[in-house]
């Protein structure tokens, strides 16, 4: 026993010393505490007062249910049904907290707009502790971006950075105010750049795996240079805290955003008025396309940019402006990013070949109009080969989709139901082939070979989409 533990000792002491590289990594790694020192001062607290009008559902102090429900959104939070009411339903106040960091010495800031949103007081505390009450410049909630200005001069502000110049695996740190604690810094690395999150058009996302918790929104994300690189917005969490996974709006997008806001307070985008969706292998193979790159275009909206420009549903946009389209997010960043009156080439391929438009970019509208909802009237079942059974519009219904033929979908079974076809949704139409007649789309699939894929176009409420179906 012994001799073992000798041996044993003597072994560990070898292996020690043939372990020189592990002492100098350790040496090599972060020091954040000049990074703390210096851009600390610039990084701010941010208390929010809103008045909630009482509704007979919720807490004293805690947002309204709109409120609440993005809140619990931004950080991964599931919604909490079932809250107890309030006697009367008496409107009080609710209070809540973010970060947010000083842009310019004149008193400007930077922050979420989520944080910020429908505020009736925005008060900012600064790292000497003193207060000032602060005016909302604008707010854009596509962004997720906010400015607001305190009347204050000569104060700290950040270094800006550059966010395309970070790579995946660079060593990044938050600063900022989790559930309160001010000027808490946290730091990570670089997971992921340009990621895409669902029902987030506009950003391409930094991802990090730097510790962001609610109270961190509006905060900056810095590199090692002291240099803020983006603004903490969203987490991914089942728990609501930090899991690993936070998301950060690239600095020269929250820039721009605040530049227009300060300029115009309100911001200009580029526009098209088309639905997209990604290039899957089947919806590839269906058309005749070797690759998967590009935009799908899904719908035109009538009377859209695109529209006039010549886009046709079924057109694979591979390049706008100049800039490669990879995947179906890059486009909306590209185009929003573009002037509105704008004159730019777009590269589409079109029924296998390629195709190159001149398109006028118009101007995004603040709200769109909902599309047109489609009836649903039974019909005697008769399912064709891939499970659908279909009935051609009625003149009413074609007008509530502007005109447009289509079929609409009584029953969907088979190899139609597992690729996601629903009953009521309408198909418009077949292989960049309009669909006419409930005869004419039964015989243009009857006449496809077992084994290939068909690209099946529909509306479902106010979207459009192809959806690819394997022929069996």
């Amino acid at each position: 026993m012994m001799r073992r533990w000798i041996s044993g000792v003597m072994l560990a002491c070898a292996i020690t010393a043939t372990m020189p590289v592990m002492t100098v990594q350790a040496k090599d790694l972060p020091d954040f505490t000049e990074l703390a020192e210096k851009q600390g001062p610039a990084v701010v607290n941010i208390s929010i007062t809103s008045v909630v009008h009482g509704t007979g559902i919720g807490f004293p102090g805690m947002p309204n249910d709109e409120n609440l429900q993005e809140f619990l959104r931004r950080f991964g939070i599931p919604g909490m049904p079932g809250m107890p009411g309030q006697d009367g339903g008496q409107d009080y106040k609710s209070q809540s907290l973010g970060s947010g960091f000083i842009i310019s010495a004149d008193g400007y800031i930077l922050t979420n707009a989520h944080v910020v949103n429908e505020a009736d007081e925005v008060l900012v505390k600064l790292y000497d502790k003193r207060e000032f009450k602060a005016k909302i410049i604008g707010a854009d909630k596509r962004t997720d971006v906010a400015l607001i200005k305190i009347e204050a001069t000569g104060l700290p502000k950040v270094t800006i950075g550059d966010p395309n110049a970070l790579k995946v695996g660079e060593w990044v740190a938050a600063i900022g105010s989790p559930f309160g604690l001010e000027n808490t810094m946290t730091a990570g690395i670089v997971s992921a750049k340009g990621r895409a999150l669902p029902q987030e058009n506009y950003v391409p996302f930094i991802q990090t795996d730097v510790a962001i918790n609610p109270g961190n929104s509006g905060g900056p994300l810095f590199n090692l240079r002291g240099e803020v690189v983006g603004v903490n917005s969203q987490i991914y969490s089942k728990s609501g805290g930090s899991m690993g996974l936070s998301f950060s709006i690239p600095i020269d997008v929250a820039i721009d955003i605040s530049n227009q806001l300060k300029a115009n307070g309100r911001i200009a985008r580029g526009w098209l008025g088309i639905g997209i969706q990604e290039v899957t292998k089947e919806l590839a193979e269906s058309f005749g396309l070797k690759q998967t790159n590009g935009a799908l275009i899904a719908g035109v909206e009538k009377n859209s940019p695109a529209d006039k420009g010549g886009l046709e549903a079924g057109d694979i946009i591979l390049k706008f402006d100049g800039k490669p389209i990879t995947t179906s997010s890059d486009l909306p960043r590209v185009v929003a990013a573009t002037k509105p009156g704008k004159v730019v080439p777009v590269e589409v391929v079109r029924k296998g070949a390629n195709k190159t438009l001149q398109l006028g970019v118009g101007e995004m509208p603040n709200e769109q109009g909902e599309a047109p909802a489609v009836s649903k009237e039974p019909v005697k079942p008769e399912a064709n080969k891939v499970g659908l059974t279909l009935r051609e519009l009625t003149p009413q219904q074609k007008k509530k989709l502007n005109g447009k033929n289509g079929l609409l979908v009584i029953e969907s079974s088979g190899a139609a139901a597992q690729a996601g076809i629903r009953r009521g949704d309408v198909i418009l139409g077949l292989n960049n082939n309009e669909s006419q007649s409930v005869d004419l789309f039964n015989k243009q699939i009857n006449a496809v070979p077992s084994g290939k894929t068909i690209a099946v176009l529909v509306q479902r409420g106010e979207n459009t989409l192809y959806v690819p179906i394997k022929i069996k």
